[in-house]
């Protein structure tokens, strides 16, 4: 029987509906940057629910929302590989700082971590709190992460276990090995933390209590690790006089546990340590030509930002911080700490040594007494004072009962840019995603908080042209999330989870400075995480669809 016009007619606008599809939201005309270092290519990206549904020419398709790219890169969100954000996320989910420069993942746990945590450690967080004031709700670090996701926060969210916080749960602040039994529980415990997630092992080796760790019990963490996917992150021993053997010990590490290893913000730092920058890097050469594993991240900065326990003994600070400050008010304690503040060694990372009074600025307070002094340099505050410089470090983590927030200038710019181009190197901030309003504006900061992943864009790739926007972008993306072995994130690919960044390559640009570093960064204008779009124009929407990332060996 011959089918009527009108029924041919009906048959063919359904056909052509089915062929129209539709998505929850279509990037129309972007330049798409997928993440894996390869050129990029014209197309529009389609977004449905929290996935990358569709990539290409999608003339024919709808969108429940469209967003036209013309004239931006489109690329993967930016995977901060070292942030610092653990507390600033509890007062403000937003993210701020690293949302308006494009990140969309955030990694924790340099050294120590937000779990597990014994009820003694949670009160000795708790007592030791700044500006930001919380309470502790959680006890291992699956639970911290998923915590976060509850709370609401705009950037998902993963982390390391620290090696310090294993050693600080059955050994506390002590300067000693563990014995064989604690040493198995130490090794019980990262077990249970590869299993709850965590991505691998994260050490900082010029701190106290991780310093007090020796060579073989790292190895013995890592060993446990290793078969969960995990990988071994490290701030090392030394990034100044005994750097090429600090390095060795990271290499060996990797080694013997057959773990993949990452340098925490590689460096050469102190003057008198610059030329040491080359010896690093081929000994790094070396070790990956026999086939292992290892690479870095770096922040994009001649300064680093951290306390003035990093111009101190470790030895001194033995026990934590009551009794560290109770020391200093030893007065023969206090001369030899002096003496050896004064004193090169290879013994132990003397920053302020590395920088010298004039080079180092304070940061953060926790008294309110003391916060006149922020901003100011070490050298005027001794002047003020009238102590000498050693004097007044001592004094003011006695009087702020803190290690005290600064900044110490210590690498140069050459070596900043030969790291760049390093073909395994990877970015992080080093740093707290932050807002310029409320509680944080009672502090100051490094800049890298604000400015660390657009600078690298602005600054090093458009204005000096150290290495390709789409080198960088894979560096920024695709490259640590196969280094921390992510699922689904990291590139522009079908079936990818849509964290997605959209930039100006033009206009994207780093604004804070160490005189104002509470600045935003420009030139990122839409920001999805897991489909949500976050930012949007340049403005926060005030979406927090992040969500807790666990790692290769997650079972629960």
């Amino acid at each position: 029987m011959r089918k009527p016009a009108h029924f041919l007619l009906g048959l063919g606008l359904l056909f052509s509906c089915r062929q129209a599809p539709h998505y929850s939201t279509i990037i129309r005309h972007a330049s798409i940057y997928d993440g894996s270092g390869k050129t990029p290519f014209n197309g529009d990206i389609a977004i449905q629910d929290d996935t990358i549904a569709a990539i290409g020419d999608l003339s024919s398709a709808k969108g429940t929302t469209e967003l036209d790219a013309q004239g931006k890169a489109v690329s993967p969100g930016f995977i901060d590989m070292q942030s610092q954000s653990m507390e600033s996320l509890l007062q403000d989910g937003r993210s701020m700082g690293a949302i308006r420069q494009g990140v969309t993942l955030e990694i924790f746990g340099e050294g120590d971590s937000e779990g597990p945590l014994t009820d003694t450690m949670k009160k000795i967080t708790e007592r030791q709190l700044g500006d930001i004031k919380y309470k502790v709700e959680w006890t291992s670090l699956k639970d911290y992460l998923q915590y976060l996701q509850k709370k609401g926060v705009s950037t998902n969210v993963a982390s390391f276990v620290g090696a310090a916080t294993i050693r600080e749960y059955f050994l506390g602040y002590a300067n000693r090995a563990p014995d064989s039994a604690e040493l198995a529980k130490m090794k019980a415990l990262t077990q249970k933390a590869m299993e709850e997630g965590a991505l691998g092992i994260g050490s900082a080796l010029i701190y106290a209590p991780g310093f007090y760790a020796q060579t073989p019990e790292l190895i013995e963490l890592c060993k446990t690790a290793a078969p969960y996917g995990g990988v071994y992150i490290s701030h090392i021993r030394s990034e100044g006089n005994h750097l090429l053997q600090a390095a060795d010990e990271l290499i060996r590490i990797a080694h013997d546990a057959h773990i993949p290893a990452i340098f925490y913000h590689l460096k050469a730092a102190g003057k008198n340590n610059w030329g040491k920058i080359d010896s690093l890097t081929a000994k790094i050469d070396s070790a990956r030509k026999t086939g292992l594993d290892i690479s870095a991240c770096m922040y994009n900065y001649t300064a680093g930002a951290t306390g003035f326990d990093a111009s101190m003994p470790p030895a001194v600070q033995e026990g934590g911080l009551d009794k560290w400050v109770q020391r200093l008010k030893d007065p023969a304690i206090r001369q030899k700490v002096i003496k050896e503040m004064r004193t090169p060694t290879d013994a132990w990372e003397n920053l302020y040594l590395g920088s010298g009074a004039d080079n180092i600025i304070c940061t953060g307070f926790k008294q309110d007494s003391l916060k006149y002094l922020t901003g100011k340099r070490l050298s005027e505050i001794a002047r003020l004072r009238h102590t000498s410089p050693e004097e007044t470090i001592i004094d003011l983590v006695i009087q702020d009962h803190s290690r005290v927030e600064v900044i110490y200038f210590l690498m140069s710019e050459e070596n900043v840019k030969k790291e760049i181009r390093l073909p395994y190197m990877a970015f992080g901030s080093d740093a707290a995603s932050m807002a310029p309003e409320g509680v944080f504006l009672k502090s100051s900061t490094h800049p890298r908080a604000y400015g660390n992943f657009a600078r690298l864009l602005g600054k090093y790739v458009r204005d000096e042209k150290v290495i390709s926007l789409e080198e960088a972008i894979h560096k920024l993306c695709g490259m640590p999330a196969a280094q921390l072995h992510l699922k689904k994130r990291g590139l522009l690919a079908v079936g990818n989870y849509a964290d997605i960044a959209v930039f100006d390559p033009a206009a994207i640009r780093d604004n804070a400075t160490y005189e104002k570093p509470h600045q935003l960064a420009s030139g990122v204008s839409d920001v999805f995480v897991n489909g949500i779009q976050v930012l949007k124009g340049g403005r926060h929407t005030g979406a927090t669809p992040g969500r807790a990332v666990f790692g290769p060996g997650y079972t629960h």
